[in-house]
C-alpha cells in the first residue's frame, strides 16, 4: 500500500543456462541506478527495492533479455524449459500487445507511459487536464489491474514537441506523487449492510474536510488514497 518504495523478488534462475547470474546482476545494477539490489542467493533470487516506475523499467529489461535470448535457443533445449520460457514471454506479449492496443486508434507520433493504477486514479480525478490533450494531441487509456497504460499521440497535425511535452508532464507528475501519497483500504468483510453504508457516508460526509485525498467506494471496501497525514486523520475519524 505504499507508493514511496516497492520490493520485489526477482528469480534470476530461468537465466542461468545462458548467462552467468553475477553478470546479469551487475547489468541490472547499470540499467537500474535509481534501484538497490540485496545480494543474490544461491537459489537465483535477489531482492530489488525502489520506486515502481524504477521497477517496471528494469522489468522491461529482463523480458526483452529474456526475449532475445529465446531466439537463439537450440532446439536440443529441454521441453520443460521451453514450457517455463514460452509462458514467461507470452506474459510479457500480452501485455505489450495490451499497451499497443491503446495506441492502435491514433495515428502519427505516439509515446506510452505507464502508470501504477492508483496513482492515475488520482491523478484523472485531481489532475484531469493532463488526460484532456489540445492542439491536435490524443490521450487515451486502458487499465490491466495495478498497471495503467496511457498513450498520447497526435491525430492532426499538432505542433512538434507536443506529445513529448504531454507524455513529460504525465512522467513527472507521477513521479512526484509516487514519493507522497499513501492508500489505505477499510474493508466491508466483517461489517453488516448496514455498518458498510454508515462508512460510506461517513466518508462522504469527510471528503470535503480532506480536499487531497481521493476516496474510491467498492462493494467489498473503500480506498483512500492520498497524503500520509490527510489519510490516517481521516480513516481515524470514519473509524469513530
Amino acid at each position: 500500500q505504499v507508493f514511496i518504495s516497492v520490493t520485489s523478488v526477482l528469480d534470476m534462475s530461468v537465466f542461468k543456462d545462458q548467462l552467468v547470474l553475477e553478470d546479469l546482476v551487475k547489468d541490472m545494477k547499470k540499467q537500474s541506478m535509481d534501484l538497490s539490489f540485496g545480494p543474490l542467493q544461491s537459489n537465483g533470487q535477489v531482492i530489488v527495492q525502489g520506486s515502481f516506475p524504477a521497477l517496471q523499467v528494469l522489468t522491461d529489461f529482463l523480458l526483452k533479455k529474456a526475449e532475445s535470448l529465446s531466439e537463439k535457443d537450440s532446439t536440443e533445449e529441454s521441453k520443460s524449459h521451453q514450457r517455463l520460457r514460452r509462458r514467461r514471454l507470452q506474459e510479457h506479449r500480452s501485455t505489450a500487445e495490451t499497451r499497443n492496443s491503446v495506441c492502435d486508434a491514433h495515428g502519427g507520433e505516439k509515446q506510452v507511459v505507464v502508470l501504477d493504477t492508483d496513482i492515475y486514479h488520482y491523478m484523472k480525478h485531481f489532475l484531469p487536464r493532463l488526460f484532456q490533450g489540445k492542439d491536435g494531441v490524443v490521450i487515451s487509456d486502458v487499465t490491466d489491474g495495478d498497471i495503467t497504460t496511457v498513450c498520447v499521440g497526435n491525430a492532426a497535425e499538432a505542433r512538434a514537441g507536443l506529445v513529448s511535452s504531454a507524455r513529460k508532464d504525465l512522467e513527472d507528475w507521477s513521479m512526484k506523487l509516487h514519493s507522497t501519497l499513501r492508500k489505505e483500504r477499510i474493508s466491508f468483510k466483517e461489517h453488516s449492510r448496514e455498518e458498510k453504508h454508515q462508512y460510506q457516508r461517513a466518508c462522504e460526509s469527510l471528503k470535503a474536510h480532506y480536499p487531497q485525498v481521493l476516496v474510491m467506494p467498492f462493494d467489498t471496501h473503500i480506498e483512500v488514497i492520498g497524503p500520509s497525514s490527510d489519510i490516517f486523520k481521516l480513516t481515524k475519524e470514519v473509524s469513530r
